[in-house]
């Protein structure tokens, strides 16, 4: 599975309250390749330390047995072995059996060696071109070859194929099951794992999660939906905000999801969102079922127990499981708070009259870069619009890891004392979320106010601040006229804030 950036977004930030409860929150950068939030509940700060620290141990542990990347794992050094039965240990056992079970399972459209089929898109995107119908069958036929003989009298595999493998986020649900139950072991009386969108819920913890609609271009759209779990993991694999070969696959119209059955990109499904007990279960099949028609999927889960599932389809169905509503929020289904969402009750307004033409719309993309220290903190994010009087009239994103830090954004918090002196309400319970991991970000403002009233036509700046804990702090302003003509304008950033691009246009 191939999981989006913001496919599942945990609702983690360590509140006040939270904190009173003995829940704290944990960020970390390149666990398995991925970006890890990690919640704890416990009888005290140094106790969900040392449940962080059991599940950092145990994440560095199965990397060392697992990981494809590294080129000193067992995997990896089994992985150059041919035709010969070698001893391997428990952890490459199991992944390498559970491949096989959902390989069968699935009827192949879950494979390890989906690999194959992107080497070869790799390969035609780098020469301009898309692979040939006979490259396809060669590909498709060395794929539905046995990659493996397992003896479990002996614990023995033998790699018995040279197609290339890789057993990605398969192994990262591994994983995150064993690391969750790590922190149990290591006193925390629950536990919240987000490896890269996939959610892993264990012991006395619930947790709300939004999924995001894939359908959304920016982070503060509108959610799909919301649900909440207890003892349960939600994993996400989508075709959008993420492509790999695209150049090529471009030409298909499709996917960076490859259907190991074909070895085309499928196109079909947007977004496979799966609930299920355990995290190989929800891992294996959100992947599959992007994969597979809906009709497929549906039986599988139907055949699977503690499996529900809410599929996007490329023509707009939204497909839920029987169980789904089971988990969902209450009250918040068909529009939700992904991050900040105007008043409901605002009024319709049309164009003319001095107001916002509502035929327009502001995209602002941002880059958190990535930055190698060993000491890395996420950066906490600040975005808003100023009037001409400098007065905030709309906060598009606030991300922090708790509000003790919201000083720490000096202006926005400034200018935010001011606006609730003025309007008696306080945004930044509404606004906030947690903190983004790097990579590249997009936002929406509609041009409305932080009421959800459209605001007059006019001048007004754009204002971004990022500061960051052991690091610097950074803050770009850019005025646009905001008239019903297109315009657009780039901020080259700098350590904690690479490239800002401003795009008002038409919708």
């Amino acid at each position: 599975m191939v999981a989006t950036q913001t496919n599942v977004w945990a609702d983690s930030a360590a509140t006040h309250g939270e904190r009173e409860a003995g829940t704290w929150t944990f960020h970390h950068e390149h666990v398995l390749g991925t970006s890890l939030e990690i919640k704890v509940k416990a009888t005290s700060l140094p106790e969900a330390q040392h449940a962080e620290a059991a599940v950092l141990t145990e994440y560095d542990r199965q990397g060392r047995i697992l990981s494809a990347w590294r080129a000193d794992s067992e995997f990896s050094r089994w992985e150059k072995t041919h035709f010969e039965a070698v001893p391997v240990s428990q952890e490459l056992f199991d992944v390498l059996a559970g491949f096989d079970r959902w390989r069968e399972a699935t009827n192949g459209a879950l494979d390890p060696s989906t690999e194959a089929a992107a080497k070869l898109w790799r390969q035609a995107a780098a020469e301009g071109r898309t692979p040939s119908a006979a490259e396809l069958r060669e590909t498709v036929e060395a794929m539905q070859q046995p990659h493996w003989q397992l003896d479990v009298s002996h614990r023995t595999a033998a790699r018995i194929t040279a197609v290339p493998l890789a057993l990605a986020s398969f192994a990262k649900s591994y994983v995150s099951e064993q690391a969750a139950e790590a922190a149990l072991h290591a006193g925390a009386s629950g536990v919240m794992l987000n490896a890269g969108g996939d959610v892993v819920v264990r012991g006395a913890m619930r947790q709300v999660v939004d999924v995001t609609d894939p359908r959304a271009a920016a982070e503060n759209d509108l959610a799909l939906d919301r649900v909440a779990v207890e003892n349960r993991v939600v994993a996400t694999s989508g075709s959008y905000r993420r492509g790999v070969v695209q150049a090529a696959m471009a030409v298909e119209g499709q996917s960076h999801i490859l259907d190991p059955r074909t070895a085309r990109p499928a196109g079909h499904v947007l977004s496979s969102t799966v609930i299920a007990k355990d995290a190989e279960t929800a891992g294996a099949l959100a992947t599959a079922f992007s994969v597979m028609s809906p009709e497929e999927s549906a039986r599988l889960a139907e055949r699977t127990p503690g499996v529900d599932y809410l599929i996007v389809t490329a023509d707009g169905r939204e497909l839920r499981s029987a169980g789904w509503n089971a988990y969902q929020v209450p009250g918040t289904t068909g529009g939700l708070r992904a991050a900040y969402v105007p008043a409901a009750f605002a009024v319709p307004h049309a164009a003319g009259a001095g107001l916002w033409n509502p035929a327009f719309e502001l995209m602002l993309s941002l880059e958190l870069p990535r930055i190698d220290d060993a000491r890395y903190r996420r950066p906490y994010v600040a975005v808003w619009i100023e009037d001409a009087d400098h007065y905030p009239v709309r906060t598009l994103a606030l991300w922090t890891q708790n509000p003790r830090w919201l000083p720490e954004l000096k202006q926005w918090y400034r200018d935010d004392q001011l606006r609730n002196l003025s309007e008696g309400t306080d945004i930044s319970k509404t606004v906030s979320s947690a903190t983004r991991p790097p990579g590249h970000y997009t936002l929406k403002w509609d041009g409305k106010d932080n009421d959800g009233k459209p605001v007059k036509a006019g001048k007004y700046t754009v204002v971004i601040e990022a500061s960051r804990e052991h690091g610097g702090y950074q803050i770009e302003h850019k005025e646009l006229d905001f008239t019903g003509q297109p315009a657009q304008a780039a901020l080259q950033g700098g350590q904690e804030l690479g490239t800002i691009t401003l795009d008002y246009r038409k919708q």
